[in-house]
């Protein structure tokens, strides 16, 4: 490969701890360490908080928002997380590793700019992803890997749950594995007749990363009116993942090249350091204000503005793709993700009539992507954009009569999505036409639907939940170019109508232990990107629309259980899913074609369709134990296995995790909190990947995914009555590990 000219921006390489060749002097550097100064006005001063959550002695005190009303865990059947620990949530790079570092929900990740929940073994448009009660999954979003849970500012999260298993009977269509609900910190009113002031803010550095982020917010409150204002800015650099590697793979992950265009040619130039994985930077600011009127003490008006914004996030796996030792690409990377969201909620609780709680919300999101892709020595470069307009609205009501509660419920959303794309010439600065991501006509997608939530007390100990939901889901996508790709069709239209429910019996005895029985179904109408994507999802591989694809299905089956005690705190869930009408990426004729020429490549047809019967089983367990006042042990582990059967063979679901957990001792005094853990994930062997699915066998070993476990500390002081500092060092051993089906390695 060529030498990099000099003052190239890409052959800067982090000074500190580097020799001449750019090779880390010192192994300690290569661990994330991560440094955070808070600071709180005096109005806002709080006790130093737990670095992990800290776990309640009593069933009774656990509180849910799972059916969008406050509920106390052991009257629900459904198995919960909850993350309310302000460290862990605010002191992570982005929403997605807060749940990575949970240890209880796996994230893919294909660039440092993106993060996926899987929730057992879903993902995806599979998963839905609520933040203050408004859906995020709209019509566009892909079922392969997302990074839009990176779009939720984790500085001004207040709590954040996930449920696992289907519930599309309060949360409709996209909830087959589970949700992902997010709620943000809302304003906080003056409790006297003078004004309040308060705030805090944040500073993180990161060295793995390079990552410099700021944070600031503030509150301004009277007795009835409240504002909370919110900025966010960080800067993220190239990843320097772990040095020791496994030794049947000592060049696993490793970056030899960068490619930079020089001139009006491109050349690949040696990576000094090939543990710094050059072209995985990106810079995000994110911008909140909310505004509270609460003119009596059951009445609430809350405004609710949040905006994002990105720079161009490089698309890091694909830019690691090599044919004949040449690089495939010289540039593929995401142009500036925008997130617009703005949302109206209504409250009223204790009212008076046959409906004592109510709650609506209206919202209303513009969001923008876009992919701008570049062939290595190739002058044209292909951008494709996306805009897609949500207008959405919920209405919640519940009502409470003896033994009896029923929660009844309304929610339509309509999604408008425009697609464009154009090619540029480097040289020429000519412009031309080329095939877009989706439909380039008017295309529109509705959903509605009406929805019921019973719950019955039996008694003290036994409690009954059932539920039901009837939706209605319409499209609309028109193809007004069909001269480059020569679709067979003009139009892709569909109306599913789909009924969905639970059934679930509680036990909770006085001694703190809950058992719960669940039977739920859920289901997903297909989408704009089922339904209309054209798109290589690798090389010789395109991705081409099927219209006629069908609703997924699944059915759920789990026991979960919850023991509370004064120093033993123990949970688990074991559950069987069938999963039927899969939609699965295979083999497609394309105008009676099995291959055709796309971007110049000849390229295997391939597109979604309902052709399997999926089973996904699993459990889940976790513990914490209090050896005294100061010092506490955690510990989650989670199996999930998935199978489905095509043409009577079965094959390997796509989208399962290996089996991973978290294990960790906490220290906790008035002055400094420290915490001691390890993050774990087993083998996925390759014979366990699906061959046409997402779980990116090229990004893998030619065994698979190796298993892997590393360690980290991370500690927390006061410096004074408003002032803490916390300190992060992860990845102690400087260990070389990617997660399964993720083209990036993690930060050594």
């Amino acid at each position: 490969a060529a030498q990099p000219r000099a003052g190239s921006e890409r052959n800067t390489l982090l000074q500190l701890g580097h020799d001449a060749r750019g090779v880390f002097e010192d192994p300690f550097m290569l661990m994330v360490i991560g440094i955070s100064i808070t600071y709180y006005t005096v109005a806002q001063v709080r006790p130093l908080p737990d670095t992990i959550q800290t776990e309640p002695i009593s069933l009774g005190e656990v509180v849910v928002f799972a059916n969008k009303f406050p509920e106390k865990l052991k009257y629900v059947t459904q198995s919960i997380k909850v993350i309310k620990d302000k460290n862990a949530l605010n002191n992570q790079p982005n929403a997605g590793d807060v749940l990575l570092n949970s240890g209880a929900v796996f994230v893919q990740k294909s660039q440092q700019g993106g993060s996926s929940p899987v929730i057992r073994g879903f993902e995806a448009s599979r998963v839905l992803l609520m933040v203050d009660g408004v859906r995020m999954n709209n019509a566009i979003y892909r079922a392969g890997h997302l990074q839009n849970i990176i779009t939720v500012d984790n500085t001004i999260l207040d709590r954040m749950e996930v449920i696992y298993g289907p519930s599309s009977t309060l949360y409709g269509s996209d909830a087959l594995g589970g949700v992902v609900s997010m709620y943000t910190k809302n304003p906080v009113l003056s409790k006297t007749d003078k004004s309040l002031v308060s705030g805090n803010a944040l500073v993180r550095y990161a060295t793995a990363t390079q990552e410099a982020r700021g944070h600031v917010d503030f509150n301004l409150a009277s007795k009835k009116w409240a504002s909370f204002t919110s900025i966010t800015y960080g800067v993220f650099g190239d990843v320097i993942q772990g040095n020791q590697r496994q030794s049947a793979y000592p060049n696993f992950g490793l970056k030899p090249f960068y490619v930079q265009r020089v001139g009006t040619t491109d050349s690949a130039f040696v990576n000094p350091n090939p543990n710094k994985q050059v072209a995985s930077d990106y810079r995000q600011v994110d911008i909140a204000q909310k505004i509270l009127f609460q003119p009596s003490e059951n009445i609430q008006h809350l405004l609710n503005i949040q905006v994002g914004n990105s720079s161009n996030v490089q698309r890091y796996d694909r830019l690691t793709e090599t044919t004949s030792g040449t690089p495939v690409y010289a540039e593929w990377y995401y142009g500036p993700q925008v997130k617009n969201l703005m949302s109206y909620q209504f409250s009223a609780n204790n009212l008076v009539g046959f409906f004592q709680d109510l709650k609506i919300i209206a919202s209303y999101q513009n969001i923008e992507e876009s992919r701008i892709t570049r062939r290595f020595k190739n002058n044209n470069r292909d951008s494709r954009w996306e805009s897609v307009n949500v207008w959405g609205l919920n209405m919640d009501a519940k009502h409470k009569s003896g033994k009896n509660e029923l929660h009844l419920g309304l929610e339509s959303y309509t999604n408008y999505v425009s697609s464009t794309a154009e090619r540029m010439n480097l040289v020429s600065g000519a412009l031309s036409r080329i095939t877009t991501r989706y439909s380039d006509g008017p295309t529109k997608m509705s959903s509605n639907a009406i929805y019921a939530q019973h719950t019955y007390k039996i008694n003290d100990a036994w409690t009954l939940n059932d539920g039901l939901r009837f939706n209605l889901v319409r499209l609309d996508a028109r193809f007004a170019d069909t001269t480059l790709m020569h679709f067979p069709f003009v139009r892709a239209e569909q109306n599913h109508a789909a009924i969905t429910g639970n059934l679930g019996l509680v036990y909770a005895s006085p001694k703190n232990f809950r058992l719960a029985f669940l039977l739920s179904s859920g289901f997903r109408s297909p989408n704009v990107d089922d339904l209309t994507k054209v798109f290589d999802t690798k090389t010789g591989y395109v991705v081409v629309p099927n219209k006629d694809l069908k609703p997924e299905y699944t059915y759920n089956a789990e026991v979960n259980f919850n023991k509370y005690s004064e120093h033993f705190n123990l949970g688990g869930s074991v559950f069987y899913t069938w999963f039927r009408n899969a939609i699965v990426v295979d083999k497609f004729q394309f105008n009676g074609q099995d291959s055709i020429l796309y971007q110049g490549v000849k390229s295997a047809v391939f597109a979604p369709q309902n052709k399997a019967n999926a089973t996904v089983v699993g459990f889940s367990v976790n513990a914490m134990y209090k050896i005294d006042r100061q010092n506490s042990f955690d510990a989650v582990y989670t199996y999930t296995k998935g199978t489905y059967n095509s043409a009577g063979v079965t094959m390997p679901l796509d989208h399962i995790p290996p089996t991973f957990g978290r294990i960790g001792f906490k220290h906790e005094s008035k002055i400094w909190v420290g915490e001691f853990y390890s993050l774990f994930n087993g083998w996925k062997k390759i014979g366990d990947y699906n061959p046409n699915g997402e779980d990116n066998q090229q990004y893998a070993t030619v065994d698979g995914m190796p298993s892997w476990f590393i360690l980290n500390l991370r500690g927390q002081v006061s410096l004074g009555n408003n002032l803490s500092a916390q300190v992060q060092v992860e990845n102690l051993l400087d260990r070389n590990y990617r997660y399964f089906a993720s083209g990036i390695s993690a930060p050594g």
